[in-house]
């Protein structure tokens, strides 16, 4: 038996571009891939801070140091620049790795730009200010 566990995220990012006519999926500056420990074509579920809408695809690596976070193809229907997301990945685990798994959350600012980098979601822990939302 498995589980499927949060592995990591990128938490309140914000939406650059919003690309109709593309084949599908998020592209991701491959810098924010990489500190987040998403794989480009990794499956990822993206939520919309904004709009509340939720929605599967997966990773394309943006150029480096871009901070480019682009919604592709349908998905661009549900997220409009400059709204903020969360994009989630999550992996199969047997009962003993999910006991020790520590998920990597990287949480950014307003100008796509990890800020901080934890490994627990603690109960009402807030990043508000270290994300510009205050």
């Amino acid at each position: 038996m498995t589980f499927e566990m949060f592995k990591s995220k990128l938490h309140m990012l914000t939406v650059t571009e919003a690309d109709l006519y593309y084949e599908g999926s998020i592209t991701i500056d491959q810098d924010l891939l990489d500190v987040a420990q998403l794989l480009p074509y990794e499956k990822v579920q993206v939520v919309n801070v904004n709009n509340g809408s939720r929605l599967e695809t997966y990773t394309i690596p943006g150029p480096r140091g871009s901070r480019v976070v682009c919604l592709n193809g349908p998905a661009a229907r549900l997220h409009a620049v400059g709204d903020r997301v969360i994009v989630i990945s999550y992996a199969q685990m047997t009962p003993e790795e999910a006991k020790a798994h520590k998920p990597r959350i990287v949480i950014m600012n307003k100008e796509n730009e990890p800020v901080k980098v934890v490994d627990e979601s603690v109960y009402r822990e807030t990043y508000a200010a270290e994300i510009g939302l205050r």
